[in-house]
């Protein structure tokens, strides 16, 4: 496969264009059921917003994705483990490939919420104070800048970057179905292996005790193993949003809002140490006031 046939395949990626009429439908559903019993799932101004993020995700997320795409194929072509001809599309490379992904996937979206310059890009996502299926499709959109860049190390091990793209497709789509307060609680072993609706729930949340909790996007199971699993808990249902809400729909504010902040915070610190600290340290840390970051704060929770 050339080069630019296979950037034509991933530039024009048939399953989310497939996936688009689902997901329409299902928020569609959700509008009604929530009309239907009035349970105020949806703010109108907030929805707009979400739209809003939506779209500019797709548009803002063509150059990175093209030049992500470049790195991958490179990566993949150099094949310096000599892995790329044994790999090829094996059925069983496509199951190594849907793990591996996954996990990937899990790092990103970790390092999302625990680099601050990362969380600038990523916090759209969880400025709404409403979990519903609006509020999926509100998308980070400084992360397109460096997402694709956590994934090069799958080339290296032979799979392709065609492969790639259609697997991250495949999570993304997945995805989507968790961000409701519709379905409660699954089967015991299907919460204790996948991501489900609870368990997204809580990392939406903005309590102490679920902050930075449940980053996975397939399977539960790397937050359980790498100590960053929270169950939802009856006694304390999840309130979304951030620890300080934002009071605002405007699309540009609440795209840039944390970037100020974050040169804000640089521009008051005198050591050059801090002001490195305010862009690669997890949100909350300040050298002049309270440590707020998340693994101080759920220190408070006396029962987790």
């Amino acid at each position: 496969m050339t080069f630019s046939d296979a950037l034509n395949k991933v530039l024009n990626d048939q399953l989310l264009i497939l996936a688009l009429p689902l997901f329409i439908g299902i928020l569609l559903v959700e509008i009604w059921i929530d009309r239907k019993k009035n349970l105020e799932l949806y703010h109108n101004k907030d929805m707009w917003t979400s739209l809003s993020m939506a779209l500019a995700s797709i548009l803002v997320d063509i150059i990175p994705k093209t030049l992500a795409f470049l790195a991958l194929f490179y990566v993949h072509e150099a094949n310096w483990l000599g892995l790329r001809d044994v790999v090829g599309r094996q059925w069983w490379a496509w199951a190594i490939l849907f793990f591996a992904d996954d996990i990937t996937y899990y790092w990103f979206h970790r390092m999302n919420h625990e680099v601050r310059l990362f969380w600038a890009g990523h916090v759209q996502h969880h400025s709404s104070q409403y979990l519903n299926y609006g509020t999926a499709l509100r998308q980070g959109i400084g992360e397109r800048l460096h997402k694709y860049f956590f994934w090069i190390w799958l080339p290296v091990l032979g799979f392709d970057p065609v492969m790639i793209f259609i697997m991250t497709s495949v999570n993304l789509i997945y995805q989507y179905w968790t961000h409701t307060e519709l379905v409660r609680k699954l089967p015991a072993p299907i919460e204790y292996i996948f991501n489900t609706a609870s368990h997204h729930r809580v990392h939406h949340a903005s309590q102490p005790r679920y902050l930075d909790r449940n980053h996975a996007g397939i399977f539960i199971i790397w937050d359980r193993i790498f100590g960053t699993f929270s169950e939802e808990k009856d006694f304390d249902p999840p309130e979304y949003g951030l620890t300080k809400n934002i009071d605002s729909y405007n699309p540009a504010y609440v795209i840039t809002h944390e970037y100020a902040a974050i040169w804000r915070d640089v521009k008051r610190a005198d050591k050059f140490t801090d002001k490195l600290k305010y862009i690669f340290y997890a949100p909350g840390w300040s050298h002049d006031g309270p440590d707020l970051r998340a693994k101080i704060v759920r220190q408070s929770v006396k029962d987790p």
